[in-house]
């Protein structure tokens, strides 16, 4: 669940964003950004895994020495968040029509504004001065997988037509941990084309149909029946 304060950094975020043209501490991140041609998707969908698994390693790295590798977590789930909600905030990430330090203002704003802690302000700015900002989803989730497989837990995607309720995920929470065996560290979305209902992944594989049935009830009550 996203913390309460996503609704001022979505304020943040049209406000950083309006003055845009249309058009840290680690060293242990990132390289200038390389041209790729246009038709090289599958070569670019492994440059993005291989830069998010590098710059999450150093993430999770200097979290550790801080003892913050959850607060990192709450603020990049805050995130996550804003980047499917806001396309303002997706464009700000994505397009390159925007400096680096213009990349690095807008993220400020919406960072602060969220409340974010010095580290998570401190490796955005570092990623968008090294222009790795395109990969900042994809940074998320490595991130994420690295403190799932710390804990020793099973990270798992949902997607579900509104938010989850904090019973609920708790209910889901519980139901992965029977059938699993391991406790699971949710990453959540909002998807409204579902219609109700809501989508499980692990790893890259869909629940299975037992699974699916012993969560039916959870369906079912958003639905609203």
């Amino acid at each position: 669940m996203a913390p309460c304060y996503s609704a001022r950094a979505r304020e943040s975020v049209s406000s950083a964003h309006s003055g845009f043209p249309c058009g840290s501490r680690s060293n242990r991140v990132g390289a200038p950004l390389a041209r790729r041609p246009k038709d090289a998707n599958v070569a670019e969908k492994k440059t993005h895994g291989g830069v998010a698994e590098r710059y999450a390693t150093a993430l999770f790295e200097l979290a550790s020495e801080e003892h913050t590798t959850e607060t990192v977590a709450r603020d990049f789930a805050a995130l996550k968040t804003l980047l499917a909600e806001s396309p303002e905030l997706a464009r700000l990430v994505k397009a390159p029509v925007f400096s680096a330090e213009q990349q690095k203002i807008g993220m400020d704003a919406v960072l602060r504004r969220m409340e974010a802690t010095p580290l998570t302000v401190r490796f955005v700015q570092t990623v968008a001065r090294k222009r790795r900002l395109f990969a900042l989803g994809e940074i998320i989730d490595a991130y994420e997988r690295q403190l799932a497989g710390e804990k020793g837990e099973i990270r798992a995607d949902v997607s579900s037509a509104r938010p989850l309720s904090d019973a609920e995920t708790a209910e889901l929470k519980r139901v992965l941990k029977e059938k699993l065996g391991r406790d699971a560290r949710l990453s959540t979305r909002v998807d409204q084309s579902l219609l109700g209902g809501l989508v499980v992944k692990v790893g890259s594989r869909m629940i299975d149909s037992s699974l699916r049935t012993k969560i039916e009830g959870l369906r079912a009550a958003m639905r609203g029946h």
